[in-house]
C-alpha cells in the first residue's frame, strides 16, 4: 500500500488529521475559531473609492500648495521620481475648492463632502499612507490582498477565514457595486489559496440579488431540495474517499445558496425601512445607487455578516472632459457623501458602530502637481504614492488625526503607514493577530501581511 493511497482510506483518525494538515483545509476550523484576544469589532464595511480620490481636494488640506499654485514643482522634490503619466517639471495645483475645519476634532474637510463633516468627530484620519504601487490594480491588490500581484487572499477572504461568519443564511464576506466598476475585479474579494467557500460574494442591486440563484423555469423548492440531497450524498461520498477540501466547500456552497434564495430577497428589500431611514440615506428602493448600498450595508452587519465591501468608481481624475476636478469630481463626491455619513449616524444610533469597523479610502492618492495645462480649464491629477483614508468605530479612537505630508502634500513627513500596517490594525480591532492568523499554502504559512507590518496603535482603544 502506497502513502497516498493509505491516506485515502483512512478517512478518520490519523488519516484524516494527515489530509487535513496536506490539504491545509480550513473549513472547518473555522467554524469553531476565536480571536486571540477580546475584540472591539465583530464586522467590517470596507467603503473603497475605486479609482483614488484626491485626498488634497477632500482631506489633506495645504494653504502652502494653494499658494504656489500655477508655479512650476521644484525639480529637487520630483528628482529620480516616476510617474504614471507626467513628465518634465509639471506645474503645482493648489485645490479649487474650501477647506474648513470640522467638529471638535478640528478635522479639516472640502466643501464637497458636506454629509461627512457633520460626523468629523466620529472618524480617524491617517495622513500618511503610503504605497510603492502606482497603477491600479497592483496598488489595489497590495491594499486588499497584501501583495502587487494576482493569486493572495483578500482581506475579507483572511477575515471569514480566521473567524467565520456569525450569519447561517448569508454569506460570511459580501461585496456591494455602484458606479463604474473597479479593474481588479475577481482579484481583491477572491479567496486566493483558501478554500473558496470564504471568497466574496456579489449582491447585485437589479433582477437577481445573486446570479444562478433562482430556481430553474419548472423547478419547484421541493425539487430543487430533493436534488441538493442527492447531490450532497455524491459529493459527500466523494470526500469521504478523497478528502478534497473544496468538496466540502461546494457541499457547502449548495447548501448556502439554497437558504439564500430565502433570506436574500428579505434582505435587499429595503422599502420597508422608514421614510426616517431613507431620508438619513438618500436612498430610492429599486435605484442601483452607493447610498443604498451603504444601507445595505448596515443591514448585512445587523444579520451577522462578517466582511462587507462597497466599490464605488470611477476616481481616477485625470483631467479633459471625461474625469476631471471641476465637473465629475464634484458629482461623485455627491454620489458617496451621504450614504458614507449616514452610514456611520446609523450604526451608532442603532448602538453598532462599536462593533463595526468602517473604513473609506482608495488605493492611492493624486499628486499635488497638475495633469495638463495651467489653462486648462477641466483639471486633474495623476496617480501618487501618498493618501489619506479615514476609519470608524469598532476598536478606533474617534478624533485621531495620524501622519502628515509635507506642506505641498507629496511626501509623507511623519508615521508613514502602509497597506500592511493597515490590514494589521483591522485584523488587531477584530481580535486577530496578523502574525497568527496563517494558511500553509504549498509548504510556507503564508498570512496577508506576509512578512511586514506594524499595528498602528495610536489608531486603536
Amino acid at each position: 500500500m502506497t502513502r497516498r493511497s493509505f491516506l485515502e482510506s483512512s478517512t478518520t483518525g490519523i488519516g484524516a488529521m494527515a489530509l487535513a494538515s496536506l490539504f491545509g483545509s480550513g473549513s472547518a476550523r473555522a467554524a469553531g475559531r476565536k480571536p486571540h484576544f477580546d475584540a472591539k469589532a465583530k464586522s467590517v464595511i470596507f467603503l473603497n473609492m475605486n479609482g483614488a480620490p484626491s485626498q488634497l481636494d477632500l482631506f489633506d488640506y495645504k494653504p502652502k500648495l494653494k499658494e504656489m499654485s500655477g508655479q512650476k514643482v521644484p525639480q529637487s522634490l520630483i528628482e529620480g521620481e516616476r510617474f504614471a503619466f507626467l513628465s518634465g517639471q509639471p506645474s503645482l495645483l493648489g485645490t479649487p475648492f474650501e477647506f474648513k475645519r470640522r467638529g471638535q476634532s478640528g478635522a479639516w474637510i472640502s466643501e464637497l463632502l458636506p454629509h461627512t463633516a457633520n460626523v468629523a468627530d466620529d472618524l480617524s484620519f491617517i495622513y500618511s499612507m503610503r504605497t510603492e504601487q502606482f497603477n491600479h490594480v497592483p496598488a489595489e491588490l497590495m491594499l486588499f490582498t497584501g501583495h502587487f500581484r494576482p493569486g493572495r487572499p483578500s482581506m475579507g477572504a483572511w477575515v471569514t477565514y480566521g473567524l467565520g461568519s456569525e450569519s447561517a443564511d448569508l454569506p460570511g464576506f459580501v461585496v456591494l457595486q455602484s458606479g463604474r466598476p473597479g479593474r481588479c475585479q475577481t482579484g481583491c474579494i477572491g479567496s486566493g489559496f483558501l478554500p473558496t467557500h470564504y471568497q466574496g460574494v456579489t449582491f447585485r442591486s437589479g433582477g437577481d440579488p445573486v446570479l444562478s440563484l433562482s430556481n430553474p423555469d419548472g423547478m419547484s423548492s421541493d425539487v430543487r431540495r430533493a436534488s441538493l440531497d442527492t447531490l450532497r450524498e455524491l459529493n459527500q461520498s466523494k470526500l469521504e474517499s478523497c478528502g478534497d477540501p473544496e468538496i466540502a466547500t461546494r457541499i457547502a456552497s449548495f447548501e448556502m445558496a439554497y437558504k439564500m434564495q430565502a433570506s436574500v430577497p428579505e434582505l435587499m428589500d429595503i422599502s420597508k425601512e422608514p421614510a426616517s431611514v431613507h431620508k438619513l440615506y438618500g436612498t430610492e428602493p429599486g435605484k442601483k445607487s452607493f447610498s443604498n448600498n451603504a444601507l445595505l450595508a448596515r443591514r448585512l452587519v445587523e444579520r451577522g455578516v462578517r466582511f462587507v465591501m462597497l466599490t464605488h468608481g470611477e476616481w481616477d481624475h485625470h483631467g479633459g472632459p471625461r474625469i476631471n476636478l471641476v465637473q465629475h469630481f464634484p458629482q461623485i463626491c455627491r454620489e458617496v457623501d451621504q450614504g458614507s455619513a449616514a452610514l456611520i449616524a446609523d450604526l451608532k444610533q442603532r448602538g453598532l458602530l462599536d462593533s463595526t469597523l468602517v473604513i473609506w479610502g482608495g488605493e492611492f492618492g493624486r499628486t499635488p502637481m497638475l495633469q495638463g495645462s495651467v489653462n486648462e480649464p477641466l483639471l486633474g491629477r495623476d496617480h501618487h504614492r501618498s493618501y489619506t483614508l479615514w476609519l470608524a468605530g469598532g476598536g478606533i479612537k474617534p478624533g485621531v488625526h495620524y501622519g502628515a505630508t509635507d506642506e505641498l502634500g507629496y511626501k509623507v513627513a511623519a508615521n508613514p503607514a502602509t497597506a500592511h500596517d493597515l490590514q494589521a490594525t483591522v485584523l488587531h480591532c477584530l481580535g486577530m493577530d496578523h502574525t497568527r492568523l496563517t494558511y500553509r499554502f504549498q509548504g510556507r504559512d503564508y498570512r496577508i501581511t506576509d512578512v511586514h507590518g506594524e499595528l498602528i496603535k495610536p489608531l486603536v482603544g
